[in-house]
């Protein structure tokens, strides 16, 4: 229990460190900004991305217990970095874009971050980052993908990313996929030996796109 609860609290405080910085930057934006639409879908990808972020948050307070959990270092250092290391393009410098491709941006991110707060709501409180078992979800989104809170993210993280597009960010970004990648198959396997019912569901639903894969 002690261990559970000690394990929250570098994701919880770098949440918390991201939704601060969405805030200010919310809040000179709005000292700033013209009003128009552009500004408004701005406004819009901000509170949105709070949002999502925020519940995070919650959720990783109010998840119940694990009933089991991948073992060893390599899961929980691919469940850290996969959550934690992408935000870390926010705090390099952001672009001045065409109309067109910031508005494609921000479209992005907010068709990306409002599904990955309705897909967190439907997982509820067996929300995990560590490679855990809690109960399995097979309703809502996860009807059709079985990771659809990690398709919606990367949706918001695309359109954040082509805000603060560099070498270095698109670093970060490729490597953010590829520890998710590994995560995502460590999930699995968890989830496999604790539901005998998992594997049906692995056979009717996609991984991370319908009819692809």
């Amino acid at each position: 229990m002690i261990y559970d609860a000690i394990m929250r609290v570098p994701y919880l405080s770098w949440v918390i460190f991201c939704t601060s910085v969405q805030s200010v930057g919310l809040v000179q934006y709005f000292n700033t900004a013209s009003l128009d639409w552009h500004s408004a879908m701005h406004v819009v990808m901000c509170i949105t991305t709070i949002i999502s972020l925020a519940l995070f948050a919650f959720m990783v307070i109010v998840r119940t217990r694990p009933s089991a959990k991948a073992s060893g270092v390599e899961p929980r250092v691919s469940a850290l970095a996969g959550s934690l290391l992408v935000y870390g393009i926010v705090l390099f410098p952001r672009h001045d874009l065409s109309p067109l491709a910031e508005s494609f941006a921000i479209l992005l991110a907010v068709v990306g971050s409002t599904g990955a707060t309705i897909a967190l709501w439907q997982l509820g409180r067996s929300f995990s980052i560590m490679a855990e078992s809690r109960k399995l979800v097979t309703t809502g989104p996860y009807r059709f993908v079985r990771h659809p809170l990690y398709v919606t993210e990367e949706l918001m993280m695309i359109g954040v990313f082509i805000q603060f597009a560099s070498v270095w960010t698109a670093l970060i970004f490729a490597a953010h996929v590829a520890f998710q990648l590994r995560r995502i198959c460590n999930e699995e396997a968890i989830l496999s030996t604790s539901f005998p019912e998992y594997e049906a569901y692995r056979k009717r639903a996609a991984r991370l796109i319908p009819g692809l894969y």
